[in-house]
């Protein structure tokens, strides 16, 4: 076999016809050109030729890698440009974040005898996102929810709803319902998990608790009910002191929140993944000055007499002398800080520190103290004390009309004669304009007019006007007690002022705090204050024996067997908060025991009797006597067995 190749055959095509002799192509219009005479192609052979495949290579090649480059870019642009953002969009969507409640601090008696105390408590929360269709695949997840809420929460169903479909579609965290037992959580926790289980075997039922979470918290409660509930104050919703040394001393009782962060799914902690806490610090403890025995006496007390008496109001003060330390602060009508829902607002403040008054003739010890003080008149100065009294615009008279008393300014306060107060204080200077100003002096030094020192929340500094301000009845009336005000730790700490010695010490109502170290942190000594001197301490003590142990004293009902007794009665008219005017009575008791070594000081006001008796030394006698025996018994006071000094009352 030759390996030349074979002779190509020429394939005839078909016949043209045959053009007529003669005949010759004329050009024209729109004749085509003469056909170039076609060159016969080659026969194909049985190889077929293929195109270069390096093209199409180049072609893929560059797609892929334009397809890589933009995978890189983007992975570029994540991993590095917006790691950061990516990663918080991821941690926010996935982590849970939630705030610890630092334990509130505990309140105790001076004794450490517990009167608020913090208890286990959860806040039932829920991420409202989990609600919605998208998760739980049905339309009414935040009804079906609420429902079931609604029993054990003690709500109405349509306030639950609003809260797990916010107008805000991304809020995570939405609070249901705080402080609730961990009784209440349970019932919570195994309707969820009873949920979570049937959903896993079934999966048409969705489990709509599975937003529902808690945190730990705490609850306030209170013991002793309301026992000291004016100092205690309460706590309100949000955790804080709504009143009382609550509120006074919340930053120290409430410590430092912590904080929580978890990796959530479905509303349930994800285990293997690491969470991050930082601890919450609990708050300190406070102990406080008051002996919640002697607590109970003063305002068991109180309570039964404002009752019998259908008065608007009362407290009961009882102080240390020596310390100025408050033992008890009583107030009757009080609140259960545990049940605020059925309390009076007007009743849950501290009226013993919030009220102010005018005193009537408890007040007269400082008119007293002044004259002493100035040297103008002693206890056995002569003065002689008519039935009428006719200064500047009014006709003054005392409580009971009378022949012409011829007393000793010993008697003139032991039969509390408001005549023989007038005359007195007008011995303190050569006018009744310079006689105004010294008395007040003395007013002021005993406290009047300023805040006492405790720092309480509301308490008033009551009423004092300086005396060029003075109307012309004031300056007869304030001698003994009206056209002035104060409030009740204010009157107290002015018989404790005498009682120790002359030397005003402010009173206190906290000992110290104990922080989470277990630190105990004794509280700032009180400011004390020389008043007046020993000698004339003395002197007003042993006067105000007289008004309660002598016949003609109007304090007889304050005695105590084996005791020496000073104390001093008191009847005034009351201004009626409501309209401003007059209106019934302020009856009150001040003193202090032993008198000869004195130990306790208490002071007690009913405002507005309407039952009965209303002077100060029939209502407010009996309740200062109860008192006192029971404190002295309580620390422990023996009688000092010294007879009384039995000063003169009356002059032939």
């Amino acid at each position: 076999m030759s390996d030349r190749e074979p002779p190509r055959r020429r394939v005839p095509g078909p016949a043209k016809p045959a053009r007529s002799a003669g005949a010759q192509r004329r050009p024209g219009p729109g004749a085509r050109p003469a056909r170039r005479p076609t060159r016969p192609r080659p026969m194909p052979t049985g190889r077929i030729r293929l195109g270069s495949p390096r093209p199409r290579l180049r072609m893929v090649g560059l797609a892929l890698t334009l397809v890589l480059a933009v995978f890189v870019v983007r992975l570029l642009q994540v991993q590095g440009v917006d790691a950061s953002t990516y990663a918080a969009k991821a941690e926010k969507n996935r982590y849970v974040g939630y705030t610890l409640a630092a334990e509130r601090g505990g309140i105790t008696d001076r004794n450490g005898v517990a009167l608020a105390a913090s208890v286990d408590a959860y806040d039932i929360t829920a991420d409202p996102t989990l609600f919605s269709r998208e998760q739980l695949k049905i339309d009414d997840g935040p009804e079906q929810a609420a429902a079931l809420l609604a029993p054990i929460l003690g709500q109405e169903p349509e306030k639950i709803v609003r809260k797990l479909r916010p107008a805000n579609k991304n809020l995570r965290y939405t609070l249901l319902a705080s402080r609730q037992t961990p009784q209440v959580w349970k019932q919570i926790k195994d309707l969820k998990s009873a949920l979570a289980t049937k959903a896993e075997s079934d999966k048409s039922t969705a489990n709509v608790l599975a937003g529902v979470l808690s945190v730990a918290s705490s609850k306030r409660v209170y013991p002793n009910g309301d026992l000291a509930a004016g100092i205690l104050g309460w706590v309100n919703a949000d955790g804080k002191g709504g009143g009382g040394i609550e509120q006074q001393l919340n930053k120290q009782l409430s410590g430092k929140d912590g904080e929580i962060r978890y990796a959530q799914s479905g509303g349930r902690q994800v285990p293997t993944v690491g969470s991050t806490e930082t601890p919450a610090v609990p708050g300190s403890d406070v102990e406080l000055t008051i002996d919640r025995d002697i607590q109970w006496a003063a305002q068991s007390a109180i309570t039964k007499q404002v009752e019998e008496s259908r008065a608007d109001r009362g407290y009961v003060i009882v102080q240390d002398t020596r310390t100025g330390e408050i033992l008890a602060m009583a107030n009757s009508p009080g609140f259960d800080p545990n049940d605020l829902s059925a309390a009076s607002s007007a009743n849950m403040g501290n009226a013993a520190v919030q009220d102010a008054f005018e005193p009537g003739s408890t007040a007269k010890i400082m008119s007293m103290a002044a004259v002493l003080e100035e040297g103008v008149a002693t206890p056995g100065t002569h003065v002689i004390v008519p039935n009428r009294l006719h200064r500047g615009d009014r006709l003054f008279k005392d409580d009971i009309d009378h022949d012409t008393w011829f007393l000793t300014l010993n008697g003139v306060l032991a039969k509390s004669s408001n005549i023989g107060t007038i005359l007195a204080t007008g011995q303190l200077g050569k006018t009744q304009r310079e006689a105004n100003k010294v008395l007040y002096s003395y007013l002021r030094k005993f406290g009047l007019g300023s805040y006492t020192g405790l720092g309480f929340p509301g308490e008033t500094p009551g009423i004092l006007a300086t005396p060029d301000k003075w109307s012309t009845s004031q300056q007869y009336t304030i001698p003994f007690g009206q056209g002035l005000s104060l409030n009740a730790m204010q009157a107290a700490s002015i018989y404790s002022t005498i009682a120790n010695g002359g030397v005003r010490v402010e009173p206190t109502l906290v000992r110290g705090t104990e922080g989470p170290d277990g630190k105990f942190t004794e509280a700032p000594k009180p400011k004390k204050t020389r008043v007046i001197s020993a000698k004339t301490a003395k002197s007003l003590a042993q006067m105000l024996e007289s008004v309660v142990d002598d016949r003609e004293g109007t304090g007889t009902k304050a005695r105590i067997p084996g005791y020496r007794v000073a104390g001093k009665t008191g009847t005034a008219n009351r201004v009626d908060p409501a309209t401003g005017k007059y209106r019934g009575y302020t009856s009150s008791f001040a003193g202090f025991a032993p008198a000869d070594k004195p130990r306790v000081t208490v002071y007690c006001a009913i405002q507005n009797a309407t039952q009965g008796n209303y002077f100060g030394g029939q209502i407010c006698g009996p309740i200062y006597k109860k008192v006192m025996e029971f404190a002295l018994k309580t620390l422990q006071v023996p009688p000092t067995g010294a007879k009384a000094a039995k000063l003169p009352v009356a002059f032939n």
